[in-house]
This record gives structure tokens, sequence and C-alpha cells, in this order.
């Protein structure tokens, strides 16, 4: 008996839509949680459409120093908040996942990202 595999691509292609929402949030959150080691005017903040993940809410991009260097472009991150999941959230829910962002950038704002750690999990209550 010959067993036939059928491989079905789900070609659905991401969305991104710049979230000014998220940005207000985001400054809020940097002056009001402590984080003065953040520079908000370099970080850029995005909403995604059309992602089939099953359990990320949101994530931080980097910007490599290799990048940096190249671009001459000092260092910048970018938040991305997939809208299907994070948007059903509550405020408090979502300003949540917006800190443990805001966590994975290092002390010296350098481009690059911290790790889960202790004060940094990786998974978050929802």
């Amino acid at each position: 008996m010959v067993k036939k595999f059928v491989c079905l691509i789900n070609i659905m292609s991401i969305k991104y839509y710049h979230a000014p929402d998220i940005k207000e949030r985001i400054i809020e959150l940097v002056k009001s949680k402590g984080f003065t080691h953040v520079n908000p005017a370099r970080i850029y903040c995005f909403r995604s459409k059309g992602s089939t993940s099953k359990r990320i809410l949101a994530r931080i991009w980097s910007f490599p120093k290799i990048w940096q260097l190249a671009l001459y472009m000092e260092p910048r991150y970018v938040i991305e908040v997939l809208s299907e999941r994070f948007d059903k959230l509550p405020k408090n829910k979502q300003d949540e996942v917006l800190i443990h962002e805001l966590k994975h950038i290092p002390k010296k704002f350098s481009g690059g990202l911290r790790r889960h750690d202790k004060d940094n999990p990786k998974y978050i209550r929802i």
C-alpha cells in the first residue's frame, strides 16, 4: 500500500500597518514605568494582520550593529503587535505585553536584544 502525502501550503501574507496608538502607549509606559534608558523617538510601532501564530501576542525587532554601520543610523527598535490576538486583550494585559517587549531592550540601547530571564520570563499569564 502506497501512502500519499498532500502538502497544503497556506500562502497568506502578513500585512503591516503603522500603529500610532501603540506608539502613544509605549511613550506613556516608558515615562511611567522608569525605562529611562529607552528613547521612544527611536521605537517604531506596527500592527500586523495575517499571522498564523497561535501563541505570539507581540514581538520586538532589533537593529543589529552591522545595519547601523551600513546605513549610518543610530540604534532603533520595532515593536509589532499581532492584531488577531493582541487587540482582543483588555488594556491592562496589553500594557503587560508592551512592558514585556520593552524589557528586551538592553540598558545601553545598542540595537541588540536582551534574552528572557527571571526578570522578563518567556511567558506572560493572560
